[in-house]
């Protein structure tokens, strides 16, 4: 399999967020192989699944920190995007399931983590989600992890969602390098000071990061080199770079759909 490889680098949420869109929309028009991207978020952002409620959220705080709130283009829960590499994959359904698509893409993420150092493995089950989402707790997506998501020693290392479009499949994920995630707190309209606690502690104890379990600083670049690696040395396939230029984007192209 061919896969084509793009760094957009830092840039903001609702860029991040309407190229995401883009490459899936435009897929057929753009590319007859999957890409690969990778990017950060500058300012840091919160994004939200695509049927949550703003309601759950503090804007004003949001606002005050000066980050951006913006609502993914695929489902899932909350997330506060700051050290972090952020991965999305499109790719037609014509080659795998949608299914298959997950599980194979969180297969060369375990090796591309594997040279950074991380030794991590997949879920086996999946939690009761109707049970789970009534529970108020459970607005930050790390609180929770699916079947085949990524774990470090039952820890969840990456929180990723998917969404079909038309015949293409778009996925994109969290891998955390720090524990800077867990701040999602600060922005959380919860009911009572015991339910803020009660997120604060499940993520402390339910995730973890490559900055924790390896007891050293680790960049962007250097995690961007070892996804790359991880699907180019296991997918029997060959990995071309390509750029912002290659894939016909407009940051308007959306309107800024995505920020809100």
């Amino acid at each position: 399999m061919m896969w084509k490889f793009l760094n957009t680098g830092f840039q903001t949420g609702s860029f991040n967020m309407e190229l995401d869109k883009h490459l899936a929309v435009q897929f057929h028009n753009l590319s007859d192989t999957p890409i690969l991207r990778v990017y950060g978020w500058q300012p840091f952002a919160v994004s939200i699944g695509y049927n949550q409620s703003m309601e759950d959220f503090d804007l004003q705080s949001i606002s005050s920190a000066h980050y951006e709130i913006v609502r993914r283009p695929t489902g899932g829960k909350a997330i506060f995007h700051a050290h972090e590499l952020t991965y999305s994959i499109v790719g037609p359904i014509a080659i795998m399931s949608p299914r298959a698509w997950y599980q194979f893409i969180h297969e060369r993420l375990l090796h591309g983590l594997e040279y950074l150092g991380v030794h991590a493995d997949l879920s086996e089950s999946d939690p009761n989600f109707r049970e789970l989402y009534r529970d108020p707790t459970s607005i930050p997506c790390f609180s929770s992890s699916a079947k085949s998501e990524i774990q470090w020693n039952g820890r969840k290392l990456v929180g990723s969602a998917q969404r079909r479009f038309g015949n293409v499949i778009l996925q994109h994920g969290s891998i955390l390098l720090g524990p800077q995630h867990r701040q999602i707190t600060d922005f959380l309209n919860t009911q009572t000071r015991e339910d803020q606690d009660s997120i604060t502690n499940f993520l402390r104890e339910h995730t973890i990061d490559v900055e924790t379990i390896l007891g050293r600083p680790v960049s962007f670049d250097e995690t961007a080199e070892a996804v790359r690696r991880g699907f180019h040395e296991h997918s029997d396939s060959s990995v071309k770079d390509i750029t912002i230029d290659d894939v016909n984007f407009s940051s308007t192209i959306f309107s800024h759909e995505g920020a809100l």
